[in-house]
């Protein structure tokens, strides 16, 4: 008998401090958002995973790879009949229910819409994008962040509000800490240690130039969406460059086009642009570092973790 282990995975964490995160926006900040939003959002994200996984599951699926979906080969013998094999695959599904939830989450406390159904595809194009914006069976789109894109660029009732969550101090400490645990757990503090540090450079050296006091400095650094995408977003260990080089090189860059778009552009959502348009450089920089390929660990298991 299998048993469930809670907090194993680091996903678990994950969940739990963006639950808790939008738990604490709804309380303290003057948000816009409804529970059927959030509904919806963790509603299409499992049914799309679901729908994807079930479409998919004749493709090969290990333990160390993907793992959508995990079906007993009995279920491929030639000598079993159609729906004995459907049925057999339906009381073996095993739906990957974290990943999807963590993206509904992040789309929940970072997107706003006037109409469900923008908030609908927005999660739809998140999960489906892991499974059809592949190179080597690797998703190299952030889930969440494309489906604000496209929300953004497909609708018209859509927007990222940036200063939702103020520049209050206690937000950011908090962001960090939880932040911490989990990055301790995955092991890629060294991507939002990358981002944060450079465009915390970036951003200073603006500062000295323009002779401001370095409270505004301080100030534009403590944005608790900033800290959000820093570091839950950008640091994605299914998305990102696998090798620790890379991961440097792709950090540094999006905290670079960050800065220019938004202190040039005067791109209020220059993060998620930046995040967005750097995305295909993991391809290439996979290629030149090789390097294992990041799997979630923490619950032993017969069948594999997802993407």
């Amino acid at each position: 008998m299998e048993t469930v282990s809670v907090l194993r995975d680091a996903r678990d964490y994950q969940i739990l401090f963006l639950s808790l995160f939008l738990v604490l926006g709804l309380a303290t900040r003057d948000w816009t958002l409804k529970p059927e939003v959030v509904g919806v959002a963790i509603a299409t994200s499992l049914t799309t995973q679901a729908l994807f996984s079930a479409f998919h599951h004749r493709s090969k699926v290990t333990a160390e790879d993907s793992g959508e979906l995990l079906l007993p080969t009995a279920i491929q013998a030639p000598q079993t009949t159609l729906p004995a094999r459907f049925l057999e695959a339906l009381a073996n599904f095993k739906l990957n229910w974290r990943s999807p939830l963590i993206s509904a989450l992040g789309l929940s406390l970072l997107l706003r819409v006037d109409h469900l159904p923008t908030m609908a595809l927005a999660a739809f194009v998140a999960i489906a994008s892991k499974f059809c914006l592949k190179v080597n069976d690797k998703h190299f789109f952030n889930p969440a962040n494309i489906g604000i894109i496209a929300a953004l660029t497909l609708t018209h009732d859509a927007w990222v509000s940036p200063g939702q969550w103020g520049e209050e101090l206690w937000y950011a400490l908090i962001f960090l800490g939880a932040g911490g645990m989990v990055l301790k757990r995955v092991g890629r503090w060294d991507t939002t240690a990358a981002f944060l540090g450079s465009y915390a450079l970036l951003e200073a050296g603006r500062n000295w130039y323009l002779g401001w006091t370095w409270d505004v400095w301080l100030h534009r650094l403590s944005s608790g969406s900033l800290l959000l995408f820093a570091l839950f977003m950008v640091t994605d260990p299914r998305s990102i460059p696998n090798a620790r080089p890379a991961r440097l090189i792709w950090a540094i860059s999006i905290a670079a086009l960050t800065f220019i778009l938004r202190n040039y552009f005067y791109l209020s959502t220059a993060v998620f642009w930046a995040l967005f348009v750097m995305s295909p450089l993991t391809v290439v920089l996979d290629a030149v570092w090789e390097s294992k390929r990041f799997t979630w660990k923490g619950l032993p298991s017969q069948s594999p973790t997802a993407s």
